[in-house]
């Protein structure tokens, strides 16, 4: 079960953003590095950057979600994959509770690989940073 393609941060330039600007919250299993949604909106003077500034509206409209787990985790694909899918099936529970534009990047520690972590504590890690991290819906 993947995420929307609507929900995914897939570019480099977004990655680095998140990374660069965006605030950190750590668990035990996992970190999370979020990046809140661009709220201003420039006055324009011509037609053409209003046309721009509303495709950059429509784009942020989703939250996105990236996932980095990195060959010091576990060695083996499949390891890495597994948590993956956990990872993105407990995402995939948290979704519409989460509020919209931020640009989110969840980085795995290699204590996931080492403790055999499952997908409840994943879920349980995850609401606990994005509540910390002021993600859910009423808390911005």
């Amino acid at each position: 079960m993947a995420l929307p393609k609507a929900n995914r941060l897939k570019s480099r330039k977004d990655f680095q953003a998140v990374f660069r600007e965006g605030i950190r919250c750590h668990g035990s299993y996992l970190t999370l590095r979020a990046l809140k949604p661009l709220c201003s909106t420039k006055p324009s003077l011509n037609t053409a950057t209003q046309t721009t500034q509303a495709t950059d509206s429509a784009h942020l409209a989703s939250t996105r979600i990236g996932i980095s787990i990195s060959t010091k985790v576990s060695k083996r694909a499949v390891v890495r994959n597994r948590i993956k899918r956990q990872i993105t099936a407990a995402l995939h529970n948290l979704l519409p509770k989460l509020s919209q534009g931020w640009r989110l990047v969840v980085i795995v520690k290699p204590t996931a690989a080492e403790s055999k972590c499952v997908s409840p504590q994943f879920l349980q890690e995850l609401e606990q940073l994005l509540a910390q991290a002021e993600v859910f819906d009423g808390n911005s």
